[in-house]
């Protein structure tokens, strides 16, 4: 692993499980860059808990142990990646080139996908442009501007904001990833009347287990090993300000207890003293979890969540922000052309009606990269719906046919092309097949892990033993 430690080299983080890339790769890019290499998920996560902060860029394969011939490995990366760090610039490098392995790998947030071999001049040019996002991103405090939209959903997170800003109690975000759920903590802090005082955000998905307790509630001097000083935690340190505390549902079960404690009368104790501290600081949590499927799974205890939730805002997804989608659009086309110093592009008139029937996966975030790529590719041009959807996760080049009419239609005549050619179909066992095969996805996709499997199925773990049990008895079709 390259160990560079100028402090004026941006870290880039390289993941392949193939030694003789990633040192070529170290080789080409350590002079411009602090290189840290990984070969896998579980590697990555070593790797971050022994950094400070997470490195600005990452460059990565999608095919990873323990299944490197599929790009599983590499999308669960993008997503935990993102968790820890949203403003994390991610740049795909990968033989998985199907066109819709790079779709979905920008839908998730990747900037860029590059297929191998690529050449270190494209490679580095990348980067650059990584970087410079991200020095105009910080420069202008994108991540705590305004929430934009006229519609209805918009209305209505407003009117929440406002009503709820000015209470002392917690507030619990919901939403889906990347749909601006900290752009809401910053709104209920700066229209309360705490403003003027300090707002600290924690991403519980971005900490190491262990250290989260010293970094949430501080420690004494030789409180354990390395705590060669005293050390104030985020509580003391948000005073009477706002304490966001993001992915609140990566929290520990045995700190979930003394979380509680904190909300229900103030009180905390540094790690290493049995001294009772006091905070005012208001919490407010966020999740893209459903948390009240996470306390009936006894993963999150009911008392807490019912503390944090005395308020509760949903984020929208941006599929049902309508026309908003358009603004956003405009916001972000006229803020990077400008700080790029290019005019901004536009969409024709085909082009937007696919902009508007597009249901955005990676929400906001995925918007706003594929604005950075238009940017970069047509300034101060029309946008075509062909140049359009190839930055778009769609299988098909037409709009309709993702509509859910001809998805249901399309079925329909399937369906009643097989009922006039199969003399000996059985509903029952038709339906026992897809059950199988979606079960058996499942845990294809969680490497055998039954409860993330059976979260994916949207069914209990018990509901997804049993069912495996069944198939024991019963044998698949015959094709």
């Amino acid at each position: 692993m390259n160990t560079h430690t100028q402090d004026n080299k941006p870290d880039l983080l390289i993941v392949d499980d193939d030694p003789l890339i990633t040192d070529t790769l170290d080789f080409v890019l350590g002079k411009d860059y602090n290189v840290r290499v990984a070969e896998s998920r579980a590697q990555v996560k070593s790797l971050l808990r022994q950094l400070d902060n997470p490195p600005q860029l990452a460059l990565i394969d999608l095919g990873l142990p323990p299944a490197p011939h599929r790009p599983d490995e590499g999308f669960h990366l993008i997503t935990e990646l993102l968790a820890v760090s949203p403003s994390m610039k991610i740049i795909v490098l990968s033989g998985q080139t199907d066109e819709s392995n790079a779709r979905y790998a920008r839908t998730l947030g990747a900037m860029e996908f590059v297929a191998k071999p690529a050449e270190p001049a494209v490679l580095k040019s990348l980067l650059a442009n990584a970087l410079e996002v991200t020095a105009v991103e910080q420069h202008a405090g994108t991540s705590r501007t305004g929430l934009i939209g006229n519609g209805p959903a918009i209305a209505k997170l407003h009117q929440q904001i406002e009503q709820y800003a000015g209470s002392i109690f917690p507030v619990l975000i919901e939403g889906a990833s990347g749909s601006g759920k900290e752009l809401v903590a910053n709104s209920l802090h700066a229209q309360s009347p705490r403003s003027d005082k300090p707002f600290l955000a924690l991403n519980c998905a971005a900490i190491s287990p262990t250290l989260v307790e010293p970094t949430l509630f501080g420690y004494s001097k030789g409180a354990f090993t390395g705590a060669t000083t005293a050390r104030s935690g985020y509580f003391e340190d948000a005073r009477d300000g706002t304490l966001f505390l993001d992915e609140i549902g990566e929290l520990p079960l045995e700190l979930q207890a003394k979380l509680l404690r904190v909300l229900e009368n103030g009180e905390f104790q540094r790690v290493g003293e049995t001294q009772s501290r006091k905070s005012n600081a208001r919490v407010i949590a966020a999740t893209n979890r459903d948390l009240r499927s996470e306390v009936r799974e006894g993963r999150f205890r009911a008392d807490l969540y019912h503390r944090l939730s005395v308020f509760t805002v949903q984020v929208p997804p941006l599929r049902d922000m309508g026309d908003d989608k358009l603004l956003l659009l405009e916001h972000f086309a006229r803020f990077y052309a400008q700080e790029s110093g290019v005019e901004p592009f536009m969409l024709d008139s085909d082009a937007a009606r696919l902009w508007l029937d597009y249901g955005f996966p990676g929400n906001v975030r995925e918007l706003r990269n594929i604005v950075i790529r238009l940017c970069t590719k047509y300034p101060g041009k029309n946008v075509t719906p062909d140049q359009l959807l190839n930055e778009l996760d769609w299988e098909d080049t037409d709009a309709d046919v993702t509509s859910p009419a001809h998805a249901m239609t399309e079925s329909t005549d399937a369906a009643r092309q097989r009922l006039q050619n199969d003399n000996n179909f059985q509903l029952d066992q038709m339906l026992k097949n897809l059950e199988r095969s979606y079960v058996e996805a499942a845990l294809d996709i969680t490497h055998g892990n039954l409860s993330k499997a059976a979260r994916m199925l949207g069914i209990h773990r018990t509901t997804l033993y049993s069912r495996m049990q069944s198939y024991e008895q019963v044998p698949r079709e015959d094709k």
